[in-house]
């Protein structure tokens, strides 16, 4: 194969999309209101079997709402995983609250034993709330993130949650698609466990609608509230919408039709998506198994992962090359691939944050490379990036 550029993740798009825009654009409705709109809710709620669901324009807009609905406010706590993208902790600083760093299990996502001790050991629960002594702040929610496609262990975090009475406010924005086999939760999707899920539809996403969020729930009061803030908490009987009588500060966090134009033609290829990923993953791991210095994390067996994102542990000394400078030279290649974020907790905006004995993931943001894993990679392609990986 000659030389080529692969990307580590991009939309699979195809032009039958385009009838839905042409609709968009004959009929005017390319903004904020429109058919698509309620078509994709609905479509996304009935695939992750809930009743409901509310649209954003980004997953970020949808977590910073899930947050303000779970009642997080000035001067409250929230624990958040330090492994993850920032956007899953700042909307906890746009309601004034402060963010509690959390270690990361291997599968990326939040340690519960940890979690459990620290509730445990640094907290007092006073009948109704849960205090930090440290600080002596209220901690009121949790953010579970879901990520590469692996869920959290939901048994024990929502049983927590219930211990405490704290809220749970599930980051799936890389995990649409994946769900519990096994357990308590057997049969639920990723996001729809917690008292509020959030999925994303950016670019890089297992499906795409350019930009993007879903906002879920089994509680529709929640599911309302969250409706009303996303169209700028504008009241609706037919007099107050006409004078444009708002009742709070709401956000214009709506979802275009245009993007839900895009959402509509996705989701139904979902399924066929996590097909191909679950079969470049497994293609991946036949061609690397032998490779000293190199393991692919395993997603885990007793769920159905969408597979988003497929991570390498390199051991520099083992392989020959380090991590970065695997990296590097597959950057120069042609290849795409990154490290696993740089940690939340030593970002500048969150330096003086408290945290809560990180290791596991100090050492997976050492040594983790995400390589390519678009929907349309090919198994020749998977196989070209891993004769490169070897390829010193």
């Amino acid at each position: 194969m000659d030389r080529k550029q692969i990307q580590l993740s991009v939309p699979n798009l195809d032009m039958k999309i385009v009838d839905n825009l042409r609709e968009c654009i004959e009929t005017g409705w390319v903004s904020t209101g429109g058919r698509f709109i309620t078509e994709f809710e609905q479509k996304v709620a009935k695939y992750v079997g809930i009743q409901d669901a509310v649209s954003a324009q980004s997953g970020t807009a949808g977590l910073h709402v899930a947050l303000k609905i779970l009642g997080v406010t000035v001067g409250d706590e929230v624990i958040v995983p330090t492994l993850t993208f920032v956007a899953a902790v700042n909307p906890v600083k746009y309601l004034g609250a402060e963010p509690v760093f959390m270690d990361c299990d291997s599968s990326f996502c939040m340690d519960t034993d940890k979690l459990k001790k620290f509730c445990e050991e640094e907290c007092r629960f006073d009948g109704n709330k849960l205090i930090n002594q440290k600080t002596g702040r209220t901690i009121k929610a949790i953010v579970v993130v879901h990520v590469f496609g692996n869920l959290a262990d939901m048994e024990k975090i929502m049983n927590m949650a219930a211990k405490y009475n704290l809220r749970v406010l599930e980051d799936a924005t890389e995990a649409l698609g994946s769900y519990f086999k096994e357990g308590r939760y057997k049969g639920f999707f990723s996001g729809t466990v917690g008292d509020v899920g959030v999925y994303s539809f950016n670019a890089n996403k297992i499906i795409t609608t350019g930009g993007g969020g879903m906002i879920v729930s089994r509680n529709q009061a929640y599911l309302g509230e969250a409706r009303y803030l996303t169209i700028t908490a504008k009241e609706t009987t037919p007099e107050e919408a006409l004078f444009f009588v708002h009742g709070e500060v709401g956000y214009n966090y709506r979802m275009l039709n245009l993007q839900a134009a895009l959402g509509v033609s996705q989701i139904e290829k979902l399924e066929q998506f996590i097909q191909t990923k679950m079969a470049n993953y497994k293609t991946y791991e036949e061609q690397l198994q032998h490779t000293e210095g190199i393991t692919i994390i395993p997603f885990q067996e007793d769920i159905r992962s969408n597979h988003w994102f497929y991570s390498l542990y390199i051991e520099g000394e083992r392989f020959g090359e380090s991590r970065d400078e695997l990296m590097h030279r597959l950057i120069q290649e042609g290849i795409q691939c990154r490290p696993v974020w740089k940690l939340i907790h030593t970002l500048r905006p969150y330096i003086n944050a408290q945290s809560y004995k990180i290791s596991k993931a100090v050492d997976y943001a050492d040594h983790i490379l995400n390589v390519p894993c678009s929907t349309n990679l090919t198994e020749e392609e998977v196989k070209y990036v891993c004769k490169m990986i070897v390829q010193k």
